[in-house]
């Protein structure tokens, strides 16, 4: 089993949406319960798994995406992600095509390596504002819309930009509600920054407080921002203050255009379904010790950490980090900037 941390909605090492991706073989899907612990195990706000279709099908991917506690049906960083992968490992060209809960989602990647999907508009009916919403929030909402069911979030809207970045939610409250969580959204400031509106998402009830850069909820945001703006294409910015994104949308009728870049960060090796634990060797004073046998850590577990090139100043070596030796890896271009 293969595994790659890779950064969503971002051009450059430990910004955007971080994500989990496990390529798995032609032969299917593990249990569910076994994808779930791994998701459970790599800890981010979702890990996405996929494996091969036969050819000639609807679908070239079979794509599931799970958080630490809950599968979930549409995820947007992760799908990103995904693509990623498959492009930058030669796996994949051109356009994919991923059979998910949502149906048959597209992504495609231009020659600066962003990645544009394709995914369904959510449709949003405005709704009263739940007082548990706002109490938990802690600010004045100006309106609350439903999503539909397969996004399954609330839209809230807020006064401006800083309301938007000083959230400080009660988690707890927000998890109460039902759904999978709250996106809190605002017009950005100032018409030169870069970006048309601002947001964050809270999802405690799919084990997530928050996530950085969520793309699903850009399907929401999209139609809402285009409805004020006048305009189908938009640039979205969100995140808490130590990490944040941007993603670009076209909205085109019921269907949602999210363009964003990524970065693979760390490529590891899993030991499968099973995990066994190591030999028991005895060992010299100042050597590594062995774990307990009654311990199950995997022997076969290996993980490359990449010293990825910015956006600009020179190319920099990746080096692979074990217990036992360092060795250099190949070297890697610097990226170009993003599209917009």
């Amino acid at each position: 089993m293969r595994i790659r941390i890779v950064d969503a909605f971002t051009d450059r090492p430990f910004g955007g949406n971080p994500a989990g991706v496990v390529l798995l073989g032609a032969a299917g899907f593990p249990d569910t319960a076994w994808l779930q612990q791994v998701a459970a195990e790599v800890n981010l706000s979702e890990t996405a798994f996929a494996h091969p279709l036969p050819a000639g099908g609807d679908a070239d991917w079979a794509l599931r995406w799970l958080t630490p506690a809950a599968e979930v049906n549409l995820c947007g960083h992760a799908t990103l992600a995904t693509a990623h992968v498959l492009h930058t490992t030669g796996a994949a060209t051109g356009t994919v095509r991923f059979a998910t809960r949502s149906g048959v989602l597209t992504t495609t990647a231009d020659d600066s390596g962003a990645i544009t999907m394709d995914f369904p508009t959510a449709p949003l009916t405005e709704v009263e504002v739940p007082p548990v919403v706002a109490e938990a929030l802690g600010t004045e909402v100006l309106g609350a819309y439903d999503t539909g069911a397969n996004l399954g979030d609330l839209l809230v809207e807020l006064a401006d930009e800083k309301a938007v970045r000083a959230l400080e939610p009660d988690f707890a409250a927000l998890a109460s509600p039902g759904g999978r969580g709250v996106i809190a959204t605002a017009a950005a400031e100032a018409a030169d920054c870069g970006y048309d509106f601002v947001s964050r998402g809270f999802f405690p009830a799919v084990g997530i407080d928050e996530d950085p850069v969520t793309g699903s909820a850009h399907t929401a945001l999209a139609p809402f921002w285009s409805a004020r703006l006048g305009r189908d294409t938009l640039v979205g910015h969100q995140g808490p203050a130590h990490r944040t994104g941007l993603v670009r949308t076209t909205l085109r009728g019921d269907r949602t255009l999210l363009t964003g870049s990524a970065v693979t960060v760390i490529r590891g090796r899993g030991p499968g379904r099973v995990a066994r634990p190591p030999r028991r060797r005895p060992h010299a004073v100042g050597s590594h010790p062995t774990f307990p046998a009654s311990t199950a850590y995997p022997t076969n577990a290996t993980v490359s950490i990449s010293a990825c090139a910015a956006t600009s100043g020179p190319t920099r070596p990746q080096r692979r980090y074990s217990s036992t030796k360092i060795t250099p890896m190949t070297m890697l271009p610097t990226r170009p900037p993003m599209p917009w």
